[in-house]
């Protein structure tokens, strides 16, 4: 699993350095896709099927669902890693994540999340002055 955070840049073309430490773990291409909070998600390909077999499996018949596949799957763009270890951004993404100048790579459990340094220090500032409740963390620490 990918963990750790990484400032970066982003180029004028839409291309950012993908961290060596993660270079591994997309190493055989990635989908790039809107994420919550603002932010890009970057799923390895084996990731990405296993994250449309769930989006598969929401009800067709279900509005929420309807909009959260269309708001997730329609951003979706495939992408690899040039030969200086780079993946482009789509204009889109890069207009929707507000990406340009500097920006934070981090991981998370299957996947990569791309932020603004402004958005990244909010979210985590979030979780510190608003904990998650105990319940959700009872089975965190064994």
């Amino acid at each position: 699993m990918p963990f750790g955070e990484y400032p970066y840049t982003i180029d004028d073309k839409g291309r950012v350095v993908m961290p060596p430490a993660f270079r591994e773990f997309v190493e055989d291409g990635m989908i790039l896709t809107r994420g919550m909070e603002g932010c890009l998600y970057v799923f390895p390909l084996a990731s990405w099927r296993r994250v449309e077999e769930q989006l598969e499996g929401l009800p067709l018949t279900d509005a929420e669902s309807r909009s959260f596949v269309r708001f997730f799957y329609s951003g979706a763009s495939k992408a690899r890693l040039d030969n200086q270890s780079r993946v482009s951004v789509p204009q889109p993404l890069r207009t929707f994540a507000a990406l340009g100048g500097d920006v934070v790579v981090a991981g998370a459990p299957g996947r990569l999340e791309l932020w603004t340094p402004a958005r990244w220090d909010a979210a985590i500032s979030a979780v510190q002055d608003n904990p998650p409740k105990p319940d959700l963390l009872i089975n965190f620490v064994a």
